[in-house]
């Protein structure tokens, strides 16, 4: 049981790290060939857009500033604690 928990606090870790990553590189604009700013792009971007779209739905996110990775790092801390919790 230990490694499940161990798991499945790595993988919410890794996609909290591929969220903050894909923050910073909306601040410095990379290449969009480059192989890595892609792989994040792509790797977030099915977790983002839900977070996306319902921000726009109810007229929020119009602005200069996509509050969709707040949103969804809070969500996946919630998804996180609840299997933990159903682990324990």
């Amino acid at each position: 049981m230990w490694m499940i928990q161990q798991s499945v606090d790595y993988f919410f870790r890794v996609l909290d790290f591929l969220i903050i990553a894909r923050i910073l590189m909306s601040w410095f604009n990379p290449s969009p060939y480059s192989t890595i700013p892609k792989l994040i792009y792509q790797l977030t971007e099915p977790i983002l857009a839900p977070f996306r779209n319902l921000l726009f739905r109810f007229r929020l996110g119009g602005g200069m500033i996509d509050f969709s990775p707040i949103l969804a790092v809070i969500f996946l801390r919630f998804i996180r604690n609840l299997i933990m919790g159903l682990l324990y």
